[in-house]
């Protein structure tokens, strides 16, 4: 690491480090939203199996109460709306039919599910965008300041010129490093909140399907 940043250039060091910073956050990002992914969906299976194990509509909202995860979350705004439809609330809000109205509340509650799940693919799709960038950067203001060295010092044989040159391609070949776990990281866990949404999507429409036969009761 310190042969890393023993270059001539204060700014193509700090470029290096710039990039590293960069990477320890893609990696930092990435194995917690990983994590995450894995208990959430160790939660949603639990939970899948106990909700449509349950012998009544009853006891499948006792289910959702007490569970956890992303479906639990789902059902729990439904049979919360469900009560609120049950006890003829008069507002603006609940004007319409109660239909529409678990199908809007449903779908709200799967748009802020999508919403807490996005957190850091920004920062995974700023990383992976703007770091060769960075590093491209760290490589012309190296040449740069390279050439007026050479410039300077009045020599250009090869063994004068290449060892700045070398320095000052590391910034780029570390840009790219950085940005590559970045994209990968970020077209992962977009298709797996695509997988996601569409699950909760199938299972509000279970719950629709439910509710309805239970005359929008709670």
């Amino acid at each position: 690491m310190n042969n890393l940043f023993s270059v001539n250039s204060s700014v193509v060091a700090g470029t290096l480090l710039v990039l590293v910073l960069l990477s320890v956050t893609t990696w930092s990002i990435a194995l917690l939203k990983l994590w995450r992914q894995v208990q959430d969906r160790k939660r949603n299976h639990i939970f899948h199996d106990a909700f449509w194990a349950a012998v009544d509509w009853r006891s499948a909202e006792e289910v959702a109460v007490k569970g956890e995860g992303d479906v639990a979350r789902l059902a729990k705004a439904g049979f919360t709306e469900l009560k609120v439809l049950g006890s003829d609330r008069q507002d603006l809000m609940h004007t319409g039919a109660p239909q529409e109205l678990l199908e809007r509340q449903l779908r709200q509650q799967v748009q802020n599910i999508k919403r807490y799940h996005e957190r850091g693919l920004a920062e995974l799709a700023t990383i992976g965008s703007t770091a060769p960038f960075v590093g491209l950067f760290g490589t012309v203001w190296g040449i740069m300041h390279a050439l007026q060295n050479i410039g300077q010092s009045g020599a250009a044989s090869l063994d004068v010129v290449a060892g700045p040159i070398g320095e000052a391609l590391i910034a780029t070949a570390i840009g790219i490093a950085t940005a590559l776990p970045a994209v990968l990281a970020y077209n992962y866990f977009l298709r797996n909140l695509k997988v996601r949404v569409s699950e909760l999507d199938n299972f509000a429409h279970d719950f629709m399907r439910l509710a309805l036969k239970h005359n929008f009761k709670g």
